[in-house]
C-alpha cells in the first residue's frame, strides 16, 4: 500500500512540476509575443522606430565583436542578428549576456574576495612543488591565483567509479557526522537515493548536527515539488535555493549552480558528476546504464570545499558565516597534491577550460577524457588536435544514448575533425556516461562537475579537484581502460556513411552550439 501511495505522490509531484513549467513557459511566450507584436506595431506606425531597431542591431554586433566572450559565442549571435536585424539586436541586448545584475555581481565579487582571503596560498608548498615538477607547478600556480583555492598535501583521495559506490560511501560518512553536514547539488530528486539520505539528515538534525542543503531551482524544477525548501526547513534542515526559477525573461537564467559538493564535519568531502537522483545509481533506467564518477577526500583539501560551500551559502542566504568554526580537525598523512577549484561565470576567467587546456598542452604520453557533452570552442578543438598530431594518445568517451537528442547531435558533429587529427573517440554503448574526468600521464587527474560544453565552461558555477601524484590516479586510469572495453570506437567510415541531411543538420547545429 505504501508503494502505491508513494507512486501516486510521485505522479502528482511530477504533474505539479509540469504545470509549473507550462505556466512559466506560457508566461515567457506571452512576453516574447508582446515584444514581437510591439516591434511590428512600431515598425508599421513609425519608420524611425524601424531605423532605431536596426541601429540597435548594429550596436549589438559592435558590442559582441569588442567583447571578451568566446569567438564561437560571438558568431552564434551575429548570424541571427544579421539575418533578422529587427529582432536580433533587441533580443541580444535583453538576453545575450551571461551576467547577473550589477548589484548581484558586486555581491558575488565580495564573496569571492572573502573566499580568497580565507583560503590563503602556501608559498612554501608551491615552491616545494616547483622543485619536484615545474610543469605541475605552473598548473597549480594558475589555480592558486585564478580559482581562489590553494594547493594542499596530506589528503587521502578515494575514487568512486560509479554512482552506486558513491551512494554507499556518502551514507556511511553522513551517519558518522557529529558537527555539520553541507550538501550542494544541481539536481535532487525524490526517490530511493534522496529518501535514504533525507532519513539520515533528519536523524542528524535530532542529534543537534547543523544540516544545510542548497540546490539549483532550475535543476530541480522537474524533480522536487514547488517550494520544497519549506518542507526541509520544517524538518530542521537549513535550506537555500539558488537562482529561483521565475517566469520572467532574464539573463539570470543562464547562470546555474552546477556544482556537486558534500562536506561532513570539515574532514570529509565529495565532488564529481553524481547528483542525488535515482538514475545516478541506476535505480531505474533513464538513458540506458548510467555511468558516472566521484571522489571522496579526507584531509587538508576538504577545507577548500568547505569554504566553497559556505561562500555560496552566504551569497544565496545573504549572510556572513564565521568560517573558522568549520576547519578540519583530523590530521591525515598522504602523498601527492590536491587542489580544489571553483569556477564562476562572473569573473571573465574560464578556470575550468584553462585547467583542461593546461593538462592537454602539457601531456607527454596520454590524455584520457570522459565527458557527457563534446561541444567545444576553437581553443579546445585546436589543443586536442595538436596533442594528437604530436603523438599524444588522446581518447574521449562520450555517451551512446543521448539525454538530449539535439545536444548529442552537436557532440557528434565534432567527431570528424577530431578523428582526422588522430583523436580516438569512443561511445559508451551501454547507455549514458555523465562522468567528467581527465587523467594524464599517470601523474595528473581532474574529477569534478565541468562538462566540455559552453554552459559548463562559461555560464555555470562549477567545481572540481586537480590532483598530482595522488595514489587514486591509478584507479581513475584503470577504470577508464575498463570502460573502454564496453565502448564502440568511432571511425571516419561510420561518420561518412551518414546521410547528407544528417551531416548538414549537425553542421548547422554546431554553429549555434554556444547558445544551447
Amino acid at each position: 500500500m505504501s508503494k502505491i501511495k508513494k507512486s501516486v505522490n510521485g505522479y502528482l509531484m511530477k504533474l505539479n512540476n509540469i504545470n509549473r513549467f507550462i505556466f512559466v513557459g506560457l508566461f515567457m511566450l506571452i512576453q516574447i509575443l508582446v515584444i514581437v507584436l510591439l516591434v511590428f506595431f512600431l515598425q508599421e506606425a513609425y519608420t524611425h522606430i524601424y531605423m532605431i531597431l536596426n541601429i540597435l542591431s548594429i550596436i549589438a554586433v559592435l558590442i559582441i565583436i569588442n567583447g571578451n566572450s568566446n569567438p564561437s559565442y560571438k558568431i552564434a549571435w551575429i548570424i541571427p542578428i544579421l539575418v533578422v536585424p529587427i529582432f536580433g539586436g533587441l533580443f541580444y541586448l535583453m538576453f545575450g549576456g551571461n551576467k547577473l545584475s550589477d548589484r548581484e555581481r558586486r555581491k558575488m565579487q565580495n564573496v569571492g574576495e572573502r573566499m580568497s582571503s580565507v583560503l590563503s596560498n602556501d608559498d612554501n608548498m608551491l615552491s616545494e612543488l616547483k622543485e619536484e615538477d615545474i610543469v605541475a607547478y605552473h598548473q597549480s600556480y594558475y589555480i592558486s591565483n585564478h580559482a581562489y583555492c590553494p594547493l594542499y598535501k596530506n589528503t587521502d583521495v578515494t575514487f568512486l567509479p560509479i554512482g552506486e559506490v558513491k551512494f554507499e560511501y556518502l551514507k556511511q560518512e553522513l551517519k558518522k557526522a557529529k558537527k555539520f553536514i553541507f550538501l550542494e547539488y544541481f539536481i535532487i530528486a525524490e526517490g530511493k537515493m534522496w529518501d535514504e539520505i533525507l532519513e539520515i539528515l533528519e536523524q542528524k538534525v535530532d542529534e543537534g548536527v547543523d544540516v544545510r542543503v542548497m540546490y539549483d531551482d532550475l535543476g530541480c524544477s522537474m524533480t522536487l515539488p514547488y517550494q520544497y525548501e519549506k518542507k526541509l526547513q520544517k524538518m530542521g534542515i537549513r535550506c537555500c535555493v539558488f537562482n529561483p526559477f521565475i517566469p520572467v525573461l532574464s539573463l539570470r537564467w543562464n547562470n546555474r549552480d552546477h556544482r556537486k559538493i558534500a562536506v561532513i564535519d570539515g574532514n570529509v568531502a565529495f565532488t564529481g558528476g553524481i547528483n542525488l537522483a535515482d538514475e545516478y545509481i541506476n535505480e531505474y533506467e533513464k538513458h540506458g546504464h548510467w555511468k558516472d564518477c566521484s571522489i571522496m577526500l579526507k584531509g587538508e583539501a576538504v577545507w577548500g570545499f568547505t569554504v566553497m560551500f559556505l561562500s555560496m551559502w552566504d551569497y544565496v542566504a545573504n549572510c556572513k558565516t564565521d568560517m573558522e568554526k568549520y576547519r578540519p580537525t583530523e590530521k591525515i598523512l598522504s602523498k601527492g597534491y590536491v587542489q580544489p577549484f571553483t569556477d564562476s561565470p562572473l569573473d571573465n576567467e574560464p578556470v575550468g577550460e584553462t585547467i583542461y587546456l593546461n593538462l592537454i598542452s602539457q601531456a607527454q604520453k596520454y590524455v584520457y577524457i570522459n565527458t557527457p557533452y563534446l561541444i567545444i570552442d576553437n581553443e579546445m578543438l585546436v589543443a586536442l588536435c595538436n596533442a594528437a598530431k604530436s603523438g599524444v594518445d588522446v581518447r574521449i568517451v562520450t555517451p551512446h544514448i543521448a539525454d538530449k537528442i539535439y545536444v548529442h547531435a552537436v557532440t557528434r558533429a565534432y567527431y570528424q575533425v577530431l578523428i582526422e587529427s588522430g583523436v580516438k573517440i569512443y561511445e559508451y554503448t551501454p547507455g549514458f556516461i555523465h562522468a567528467k574526468t581527465f587523467v594524464v600521464d599517470d601523474k595528473y587527474a581532474v574529477v569534478g562537475t565541468v562538462n566540455l560544453d559552453y554552459r559548463s565552461l562559461y555560464l555555470h558555477f562549477e567545481c572540481g579537484a586537480w590532483m598530482y601524484n595522488v595514489s587514486c590516479i591509478k584507479d581513475i586510469y584503470n577504470d577508464y581502460l575498463k570502460t573502454l572495453e564496453i565502448c564502440e570506437l568511432m571511425t571516419l567510415e561510420k561518420i561518412k556513411s551518414l546521410s547528407l541531411i544528417k551531416r548538414l543538420t549537425r553542421s548547422i547545429l554546431r554553429v549555434f552550439a554556444p547558445l544551447m
